[in-house]
């Protein structure tokens, strides 16, 4: 029987290939390949037939790998205004067969993570949590907040406080739930989209805003596509000071770099955090 070890062995194998550009068998992609088929923005760019092995690849082995990693274990999505929901929804369903339960979907607006607001978003961070004025400024205090009324160390449910966060950054244009989770999560996966994909700055402010949802949380992973890990989000995570204390990993835009992220969010929740996918990754193509 083909063990776990083979699959994060070949899967490994995979996302390397793809970090490298070349397709398996065919030698090295030339460059009309490397561009995505479609154009709505929510494919890979590969090239299709590379992208149909991938899909099929990581349907087979998914299951191998994930079953059961996350049993128990409510996890919250927060995506940015470029985030892509082929994407969203193939993470939450190996999120589904990793036996994690999904409590729900919050999209990070432009106004949040536009810096000419930043004022405006501390504001409601401490005047709707009492302690987010303790965090400090540069985005800390919004993180404080967002984790006070999203996420949870312990169990889920919700306090008088969590809901007026959660009222006050909805009402004020922050946040916009595509699913309000019913209780709170222990674990948050940040998912962003291609670099450009919308307004500048939002690197910078997601950098600054994780380390403090990592503190009320029982971790947090930021993924997306390549060109995020280049000169995207995930990228200005990395070269951040929440580097250290939250995970990232930058294929999202490949099925197995899919199942990627959510190893990536285990190997999270279990205390020890790095930096998986492309040759940009300091740990590596797969957590294993």
């Amino acid at each position: 029987m083909i063990n776990l070890r083979y699959h994060v062995i070949s899967l490994a194998a995979v996302l390397l290939a793809l970090a490298a550009g070349i397709a398996l068998g065919a030698g090295l992609l030339d460059e009309s390949d490397a561009t995505a088929a479609g154009s709505d923005g929510d494919t890979a760019e590969i090239s299709s037939s590379l992208a149909g092995f991938d899909a099929g690849y990581a349907t087979l082995t998914a299951p191998g790998l994930l079953r059961d990693q996350l049993k128990n274990r409510t996890v919250l999505l927060l995506t940015t205004p470029g985030a892509r929901d082929s994407e969203i929804d193939s993470l939450i369903e190996n999120l589904t067969t990793a036996g994690a339960r999904v409590t729900g979907e919050v999209a990070m607006t432009g106004k949040l993570l536009s810096p000419s607001n930043r004022q405006f978003a501390e504001g409601v961070a401490t005047q709707s949590d009492p302690d987010a004025a303790a965090a400090g400024s540069d985005y800390a205090s919004v993180g404080t907040a967002i984790a006070r009324g999203y996420l949870t160390k312990g169990d889920g449910s919700l306090d008088d406080t969590a809901r007026t966060i959660r009222s006050a950054f909805t009402e004020g244009g922050l946040l916009a739930p595509e699913q309000d989770p019913e209780v709170s999560a222990q674990l948050a996966l940040v998912v962003s989209g291609p670099s450009g994909a919308s307004a500048g700055g939002e690197g910078t402010v997601i950098s600054s805003m994780v380390e403090a949802l990592d503190a009320g949380s029982q971790g947090v992973a930021v993924v997306g596509p390549v060109s995020s890990g280049e000169d995207g989000v995930v990228n200005a995570v990395r070269g951040s000071d929440a580097a250290a204390a939250v995970s990232t990993v930058d294929v999202t835009d490949t099925g197995t770099g899919r199942v990627a992220a959510i190893l990536g969010l285990v190997r999270e929740a279990s205390g020890t955090s790095g930096s998986w996918g492309t040759s940009r990754a300091a740990d590596g193509p797969v957590p294993n």
